[in-house]
């Protein structure tokens, strides 16, 4: 008998621990606790984004033709707005009239000449000569009067003045002038976007130092040929600036609308990087119970969401939270909202 009750005792103190511990393989299943996000299909908005300087649509140096003569007034000064034709300096017209001088001098010559060779008193190698010594006078005096009224040639700001009235003209331009309205761009894009750019497309513009405002412009020009060193091509931008709010100099960044595409969209606290490598990775649920890892090609980011290029379809599970617990294969019970 009192074998019997010790036999019982054992088997009950037994039992009672297995019942308190559970069974080994319920520690070796425990799963991670997760939330989840359905990856959508959506449509992404092809926007790129490239950096550059405004210019001047157009600068012209003021120079004039000859060298050597003295500027007798300049007209404006830095700042100033000009109109397209505009009288801008006036050079000394002393070197003119003496080169006018002398050409009626040897017009006057050739004249009394042509008469005595009509007649046969000189050969026609003198009056040849005579003639050409009259045609040369007649290009110096016609060049010299042309430069002493220097007119713009475009409309715009003086943003350079290098002489003051009475000095005398040596190399370096007079006057400096920016066309400032419009503006231009020059932007070197990726080829991959050669096909979407288009004469006429609309751009935006940013300028750090208005970041509230939004200013347009339109490609004006596409350079036909590509940089082969960085694989872009030059796209001109021109832009308005009746208000003169823009300056040549400024930084600025332009966006292309390049279109749109189907995309598949995920949270992008989903997305992970391999550590020491370019690699992304997220965790699809599958089943419901399970984590698989997988390397995926992120697309542009939209709001808190990125495009999924590769490695996830539309209607697939991701994981969002406890990522640092998951690993493939891992057992997962899925939270519900």
């Amino acid at each position: 008998m009192k074998k019997i009750l010790l036999m019982m005792a054992t088997a009950a103190v037994v039992c009672g621990c297995a019942g308190k511990g559970g069974s080994a393989s319920d520690t070796t299943t425990k799963r991670v606790l997760t939330r989840s996000a359905t990856a959508e299909s959506a449509t992404v908005r092809l926007t790129e984004e490239f950096t550059s300087e405004i210019e001047p649509y157009k600068e012209n140096d003021i120079t004039p033709a000859a060298t050597g003569v003295h500027i007798d007034r300049i007209w404006v000064d830095v700042g100033d707005a000009v109109a397209e034709g505009q009288l801008v300096v006036s050079l000394d017209p002393t070197q003119y009239t003496q080169q006018l001088v002398q050409l009626q001098t040897i017009e006057s010559d050739y004249n009394r000449l042509l008469p005595v060779y009509e007649a046969g008193g000189i050969s026609a190698q003198q009056i040849e000569q005579a003639k050409a010594q009259l045609d040369v006078q007649r290009e110096v005096v016609s060049n010299l009067k042309k430069n002493i009224e220097v007119r713009s040639p475009i409309s715009g700001v003086v943003t350079a003045r290098n002489y003051e009235s009475g000095d005398l003209f040596a190399q370096q331009p007079v006057l400096h002038i920016m066309q400032i309205d419009p503006l231009k761009v020059i932007v070197n894009i990726s080829e991959q976007f050669f096909p979407q750019v288009k004469v006429g497309m609309p751009v935006s513009l940013h300028v750090d130092i208005f970041p509230e405002e939004t200013f347009s412009g339109t490609v004006s020009l596409i350079y036909p040929a590509l940089d082969p060193a960085t694989r872009t091509f030059k796209v001109e931008v021109r832009v308005p600036n009746a208000s003169r709010t823009l300056r040549p100099g400024m930084y600025a960044r332009t966006t292309f609308d390049m279109g749109s595409k189907a995309g598949v969209m995920v949270p992008d606290v989903a997305i992970q990087k391999q550590v020491g490598s370019a690699e992304r990775y997220l965790y699809v649920i599958v089943g419901d119970t399970l984590a698989e890892r997988r390397s995926v090609e992120v697309g542009r980011q939209v709001g808190d969401r990125v495009d999924i290029l590769r490695g996830v379809a539309p209607g697939e599970q991701v994981a969002i939270t406890a990522l640092s617990k998951l690993y493939d294969g891992a057992p997962v019970e899925v939270k519900q909202e």
